[in-house]
């Protein structure tokens, strides 16, 4: 309906002026009935909406209004005002509505109010009426006028927008009462009469908070940090309980930390929460970090001082906290100034003079480094690990980054991202936003041309496709990933079929993999390949890394060591074991173990310290729910028996050298020798390792009287027999 103008009036009786609404004549009353209901709202001078009423002593095209109502309209009687139907939208119920209540005769009267009777009555008494916030409203209760300002409307879940705050109030709505010192009002019972008002809204939806694949998480922290506080302070007394005053989100970078201690500090009703960062705390002023420890605290304590159990909620939310609550005494930088912040935070959370209106937040991804006493009950109890998501987080977390493009029709139909999901393990969120961003580049750079970058761009044909989110996976490499580059140049001339035996044991490595996917009694398996040097052990391991699908594959070898200490070596090797217990299935190829530990026959001489590690490792269950495949790789099997390694691998399989068969079987399918040349060749191969075989093929092939390498690989012309065993006598000479 278009907006009518109509004539200010009084309302029709002094009764009705407590009831909040409007009156009309009967025959235009039906100029605002909402359809499909019995309501009938108008919004008023584009400032209120009130519901509107029948009544017979008011004429066609007046409207009645109170005193309070024509104030806030900026109308008088007899003057003109925009009236129009207001329809409701969808989910348009308040879930939180916060009134400053006032007397409507200014006096030296006191009265304590009851909030939990007086939200029952005026839930009675206003029920389907729209609120809007700055709306003021008068009222009669227990013989005494009243007027109550709307200074908040929160509607159920909807987030706090620049739009008008307005809603409709219904019998679930939670009411929250504020007066001033000034008004006389002593409001009692607050926290019995808004119990849950510890939320902002009723109920979340974490995917509209931007937060994907943590639903198990948040309700962990729900249950343990905060379902306390819902409740009213004397069933927490009675209980004989207190509220949890401090919790510990910690996990790998860029599964999202940060992200949820923001969000829980915009869910909580309490003050805007502080969010501090480690670094930002310390100063080089003797005194001054303690200081700032203590500002943290100082609204908190005034708060508690005035109103007690009445005080709201304050929320202190520290991004990584390990900078600055360091385990004491492991610092050595001679001030003491981590240890004094440890103590300040400790006595501030959990001293003599607690607060309980406080609720810490720490977030760290090393939660080694932090002090031992801040983890303990009453201080940062609640420790929830933030893990990397699993395949229904990330389809979550790929569709809260896609959903505008989605929305905007950008996102191309051969999307699937549930097959992303699949194929994105070991992603974190941060990772999987980076790749959206990547997938989006792919598709704006097709519309840019370089040669003009001025040129106008067509906004309708920008498509995001499956090949742009492909590609992006190419890019965007997970850092608790199969690292696929280091396990392909283990395997440099690919696989090919070595025989019975080789295969035989490949295939039992393979099912030891197999073993750690479905097995609940084996979490840890350690296998150790040993044979001959170039017989294809990590050529084999990696193939296993490959072929396993596991999403965590990762490679130690002495060649990414060179030139680093003892303790750096031991450092790395800890590193990529901490890194694989976040991921749920992993492998680790620890290759020739005795170059890790640099072993040198005369002597013999080993680092003993990277052998007590290496050990402990190799026996260390990985934490709950995260299974692990350890492969070896040696070539001194001896050696590593003399020093108790071998022990401490569960099964060990000998990879020998090739016989005649096994190396004819090769050369078959390098197809480098011509039928009548292959028996031969093989022949002179026998006792040979497969990787000092493709050396002496690769020297046949570049030989003088071998031909053109280039035609012999691709098939045109093949290795003379004289010439390879020539090349043959060279090799074998050591």
């Amino acid at each position: 309906m278009a907006a009518m103008t109509m004539t200010v009036t009084n309302t029709p009786a002094k009764d009705l002026a407590y009831s909040n609404c409007a009156y009309c004549s009967p025959s235009d009353v039906g100029e605002f009935v909402v359809p499909g209901s019995d309501l009938a709202l108008a919004l008023v001078g584009d400032v209120f909406v009130l519901s509107v009423v029948a009544y017979d002593t008011i004429q066609s095209g007046q409207i009645g209004l109170n005193a309070i109502q024509r104030r806030h309209a900026r109308v008088s009687t007899g003057d003109s005002v925009s009236v129009s139907r207001f329809i409701p939208p969808e989910g348009f119920n308040i879930a939180l509505l916060t009134l400053e209540l006032e007397f409507v005769k200014k006096g030296n009267k006191e009265e304590q109010v009851d909030a939990v009777l007086l939200a029952q009555q005026l839930k009675k008494r206003f029920v389907n009426q729209v609120m809007t916030s700055g709306q003021r409203v008068t009222f009669e209760y227990h013989g005494s006028g009243y007027i109550f300002t709307v200074t908040q409307v929160a509607v159920e879940g909807q987030e706090k927008s620049d739009n008008i705050e307005r809603g409709m109030l219904s019998s679930d709505s939670y009411i929250v009462f504020e007066a001033s010192n000034s008004s006389g009002i002593k409001i009692v019972n607050q926290r019995e009469a808004a119990s849950s008002n510890i939320f902002r809204h009723k109920e979340f939806n974490l995917q509209s908070l931007g937060i994907g694949g943590l639903s198990n998480e948040f309700a962990d922290i729900f249950r343990r940090a905060f379902a306390s506080r819902v409740f009213p302070p004397h069933v927490a007394s009675k209980l004989g309980v207190k509220h949890v005053k401090g919790m510990l989100l910690y996990g790998p970078p860029g599964t999202g930390k940060t992200l949820m201690a923001r969000q829980i500090g915009k869910m909580l009703n309490g003050r805007d929460p502080k969010i501090v960062n480690g670094p930002e705390v310390l100063s080089k002023f003797v005194g001054e970090t303690e200081k700032n420890v203590r500002d943290l605290f100082a609204d908190a304590e005034q708060d508690q001082r005035a109103r007690g159990d009445q005080s709201d909620l304050h929320v202190i939310i520290f991004d990584e906290i390990d900078a600055i609550c360091k385990s004491r005494g492991s610092t050595r930088d001679g001030t003491g100034v981590h240890d004094s912040i440890v103590n300040q935070l400790l006595t501030k959370i959990d001293g003599v003079e607690a607060l309980n209106n406080v609720l810490l937040i720490g977030m760290t991804n090393r939660k080694d480094l932090l002090d031992e006493a801040l983890m303990r009950p009453g201080r940062l109890e609640v420790q929830v690990e933030i893990s990397l998501p699993d395949e229904n987080g990330r389809f979550q977390i790929l569709q809260i980054h896609t959903n505008k493009m989605k929305e905007n029709s950008f996102l191309a139909p051969d999307v699937n991202l549930q097959e992303l999901a699949a194929r994105t393990k070991n992603y974190s969120g941060a990772e999987l936003e980076g790749v959206v961003k990547s997938a989006v580049s792919y598709a704006l750079n097709r519309q840019l041309s370089l040669d003009d970058l001025t040129k106008s761009v067509d906004e309708e044909s920008i498509k995001v496709t499956m090949d742009d989110f492909l590609n992006a996976l190419h890019e965007v490499i997970p850092a608790f990933g199969a690292s696929m580059d280091g396990l392909e140049r283990c395997r440099l001339n690919g696989i090919v079929d070595c025989g019975q035996r080789h295969d035989h044991i490949f295939k039992r490595t393979m099912l030891l993999a197999e073993q750690v996917k479905v097995s609940r009694g084996s979490p840890l398996i350690t296998v150790l390949l040993e044979g001959p040097s170039g017989s294809g052990k990590t050529a084999m391991a990696a193939t296993v890394g490959i072929g396993s699908d596991f999403p965590y594959v990762k490679i130690i070898s002495a060649e990414s060591m060179i030139g680093i200490s003892e303790g750096s070596k031991c450092a790395q090797i800890m590193k990529v074991f901490e890194d694989a217990y976040k991921s749920t299935l992993s492998i680790i190829i620890l290759d020739d173990i005795e170059r890790l530990l640099e072993y040198v026959a005369i002597g013999p001489r080993f680092s003993n310290l990277i052998s007590q590690t290496l050990m402990v490792l190799l026996k260390r269950l990985p934490p709950k729910g995260k299974n692990m495949l350890v492969i070896g790789t040696t070539s001194e099997v001896s050696f590593l028996e003399s020093v108790g390694i071998c022990d401490a691998f569960s099964v060990t399989y000998h990879v020998p050298t090739l016989k005649s068969e096994d190396a004819k079987m090769v050369l078959q399918q390098i197809k480098v020798f011509s039928e009548d040349d292959i028996d031969a060749a093989a022949e002179a191969l026998n006792d040979m390792p497969i990787k000092r075989l493709y050396m002496v093929v690769e020297m046949a092939a570049q030989g003088e009287s071998g031909g053109s390498a280039e035609a012999i690989y691709s098939g045109k012309e093949t290795i003379q027999i004289s010439h390879f065993y020539e090349c043959l006598k060279d090799i074998v000479r050591y």
